[in-house]
């Protein structure tokens, strides 16, 4: 039986920074210690990447897990971020009660987004595209209780 999606892994340059970006922006704390790929030979094998160098982070709130890369070995083929149309993942959504003040504060801590303002589409949904400090794609949403996609989260 499948019980859901576990989690979102980010490639990133600075894993300090993302960090530090995903605790203030959405409450992400770290579980665990950082592991590094090169001392866990397991990782190698789970990811079929041959003698790689990475240190690995993840990080969970309410009911959502990240995982955070910070690739030294090998290289990156891909320089730019994932563009909305894309093959292949190309964002994610954090759902939200109040999407106008979290526009607000997220605009606060840096994230950009892609107009100037939430849009508000009917029956209380509102949504609207930012990035985070490696330019990666994160929606934020507002679906209200009584839509189909209404998340609920249990205490």
């Amino acid at each position: 039986m499948i019980r859901g999606i576990h989690h979102v892994g980010i490639h990133t340059s600075n894993l300090d920074r993302l960090r530090d970006f995903y605790e203030k922006a959405f409450g992400f704390e770290a579980v665990g210690e950082e592991m590094r790929f090169e001392d866990y030979p397991v990782g190698a094998l789970v990811v079929g990447v041959p003698n790689p160098v990475a240190r690995v982070l993840m990080m969970k709130t309410t009911n959502c897990y990240i995982e955070l890369f910070e690739w030294r070995s090998p290289e990156s083929e891909k320089l730019a971020p994932s563009k909305p149309y894309d093959f292949g993942y190309t964002h994610f959504m954090v759902d939200v009660d109040d999407i106008d003040a979290e526009y607000e504060r997220l605009s606060a801590l840096g994230m950009r987004f892609v107009h100037p303002s939430p849009l508000h589409f009917g029956g209380g949904n509102a949504s609207v595209y930012g990035q985070d400090p490696d330019g990666n794609i994160i929606e934020i949403g507002q679906i209200p209780p009584g839509n189909g996609f209404h998340l609920e989260v249990k205490a």
